[in-house]
């Protein structure tokens, strides 16, 4: 049986791409990183692939993008794409917003990590277990606005992407209670080690 294939999109310090790599080492998860792209050259995550041999795309980002960058930016990323046929792509802690042009020339799922809860139904409003609500929270902030917001709790969701920003179809969901005197680097150090095993669980029904 063909072992299912991975491209991973990453911003950032890549932490979860390692989580990643680290259980296809010792099997728990059985898929092959063909490739990671990262609009940051020099950020952790391509350091992490090129560590463990994995191939890099790494494209810088204009600052301050016109809107012929960014679609010269995602073409050339989803030409590479291609060349790799991948069975599913991940945005891994991915900090642009892909357009609904480029969404729709992929042909495999698309998941998306978010650290932060989010409805089934692609809602404003999530309710908890025990009927409390939370407004949903979007965008690149959100584990600062949990907190200046005086949320109870916050999460992580994994989900499909869509053109719409962070409303796809929920895969998966994690609650992460805040606590007295969290800042943002330590509620989201706790939002990581309980999302880090949810990705794997999410990756693991992809096999």
């Amino acid at each position: 049986m063909k072992t299912p294939s991975l491209v991973v999109f990453a911003s950032g310090g890549g932490s979860n791409l390692q989580a990643i790599i680290d259980a296809i080492a010792v099997a728990e998860l059985q898929m092959r990183i063909v490739l990671v792209i990262s609009d940051q050259p020099n950020s952790g995550a391509v350091q992490r692939a090129l560590t463990n041999s994995i191939p890099v795309c790494a494209i810088p980002y204009p600052r301050q993008a016109t809107a012929e960058q960014r679609i010269a930016w995602e073409s050339t990323a989803i030409n590479v794409i291609d060349s790799f046929t991948p069975d599913l792509v991940l945005l891994s802690g991915f900090m642009r917003i892909l357009s609904s042009a480029t969404l729709s020339r992929v042909t495999v799922p698309i998941l998306n990590q978010h650290p932060a809860l989010l409805p089934d139904d692609g809602g404003d409003i999530v309710t908890l277990h025990d009927g409390r609500t939370i407004p949903a929270l979007r965008g690149a902030h959100v584990v600062r606005d949990a907190l200046t917001q005086n949320l109870p709790v916050t999460g992580c969701t994994i989900h499909r992407v869509v053109p719409e920003v962070d409303r796809g179809p929920v895969l998966a969901r994690a609650k992460v209670d805040i606590v007295p005197g969290d800042d943002e680097a330590s509620l989201y150090a706790r939002i990581r080690a309980v999302e880090q095993p949810l990705l794997i669980a999410t990756l693991q029904k992809f096999e």
